[in-house]
């Protein structure tokens, strides 16, 4: 009776977790075609493929800003039901951006709308990774992980592709196919009755412990270390003297390299130690001085493979322990503000890159990455004991 019990519900598990890689999957389609979509929407509407940026920058913002205060809420419902709701909002948003194009409307109605999608974008990310931890076992949590980061690479190298092909027939066309595909969670994302805060005691206590901010540093310094080659591709190929379609050369590094990551996490399926992150880290941090120092083609790019390759072990483990440090209840909320964290990263190097150029943007990323390095292997040497012992 128990066996059977128990295979049943290893079948069970299985399907919802391979609904919710799926939902996972889909649900980044929105982020990463809507750089290319938007800036196909407003070249015909005000000229300027810039004012798509502009709508971008206005949707991070939001999801930064949005981020703590939209997850709060939705202790008091079903986690499913919650995120269901925030998709819900952010497809209704982006649908009236499609909608609002299509009727030649002035710019900033669409930059509104597209806020609008972006206030709920960190708050469903939360809660979608929360309901993770209802699927699998603690002991699987890694691989499933593992996986997730790799369809997330998957989806972040196809929907640009897409949205430029649809995009070349009809922008319009190319929006309301991003709306679409981003939906698609709300009927993929397996139910979980029990994904509900049952702890809401936890609720009083403060989230932004210090090592709760010195992991979403590190998640902050990852982002910009990945954004300052992904974001600074084009400026890093005319930087060599390649025409600004080899752009591509430096972002198919850093994909090709994050998909491999992403599946030697699933292998591993094991928790990093702390050394171990501090290895990772460092490779990445070479990885960032390398894209920075841009000597040569060849180190460049071996910058770009080591920043790629390192992204899902780092982003797995920040996951996990910030999985480990929530209080209870509060799960959502730590999550979302891990996906801040990232968003943030972005918004530094885009920041750097209009302000200081190519330069500013890699040294700033590397910069992060070396502090970010040193703290935590500060952390894990006092841990140990070794700066105890050399005090004395």
């Amino acid at each position: 009776m128990r066996r059977s019990s128990r295979d049943a519900f290893r079948l069970q598990g299985r399907s919802a977790l391979v609904r919710w890689l799926i939902s996972f999957g889909t649900f980044g389609i929105p982020q990463a075609a809507t750089p290319i979509a938007f800036a196909l929407l407003t070249l015909p509407l005000t000229g300027r493929a810039e004012d798509g940026a502009t709508m971008v920058l206005a949707m991070t913002l939001a999801q930064v800003v949005g981020a703590i205060p939209v997850s709060r809420p939705g202790r008091r419902f079903n986690a499913v039901t919650y995120l269901r709701w925030l998709i819900a909002v952010r497809t209704i948003a982006l649908g009236l951006v499609a909608l609002l194009a299509a009727l030649g409307a002035p710019l900033g109605f669409l930059i509104g709308s597209a806020a609008i999608g972006g206030v709920v974008n960190g708050a469903a990310y939360g809660y979608q990774r929360s309901i993770l931890n209802h699927l699998v076992r603690p002991s699987s949590l890694p691989r499933a992980l593992g996986i997730a980061a790799t369809l997330n690479e998957v989806v972040f190298a196809v929907a640009p592709v897409l949205a430029a092909v649809l995009g070349s027939l009809s922008p319009t066309l190319a929006m309301f196919a991003i709306v679409v595909l981003g939906a698609l969670p709300l009927v993929l994302v397996p139910s979980v009755p029990d994904a509900k805060s049952s702890a809401p005691a936890g609720s009083g206590m403060s989230l932004l412990t210090p090592p709760v901010l010195m992991w979403l540093l590190c998640a902050a310094a990852s982002s910009a270390a990945v954004a300052s080659v992904e974001i600074s591709a084009v400026a890093l190929a005319l930087s060599f003297d390649l025409d600004p379609t080899w752009a591509f050369v430096f972002t198919g590094a850093v994909c090709v390299a994050s998909v491999s990551g992403g599946v030697c996490v699933s292998v591993r399926n094991r928790r990093s130690r702390p050394t171990e992150v501090v290895c990772f880290l460092a490779a990445t941090m070479v990885g960032a001085v390398l894209v920075s120092s841009r000597w040569d083609l060849a180190p460049t790019l071996l910058g770009a493979v080591l920043i790629g390759f390192f992204l899902p072990l780092l982003g797995t483990h920040y996951s996990l322990v910030l999985d480990d440090l929530a209080p209870d209840g509060r799960r959502a909320e730590i999550f979302a503000l891990l996906r801040t964290s990232t968003a943030v990263g972005i918004i530094v190097v885009s920041g750097l890159l209009a302000t200081a150029g190519l330069r500013g943007a890699s040294l700033g990323s590397a910069a992060l990455m070396v502090m970010s390095t040193c703290i935590v292997a500060a952390a894990v040497l006092r841990r140990a004991g070794v700066l105890g012992r050399e005090s004395r």
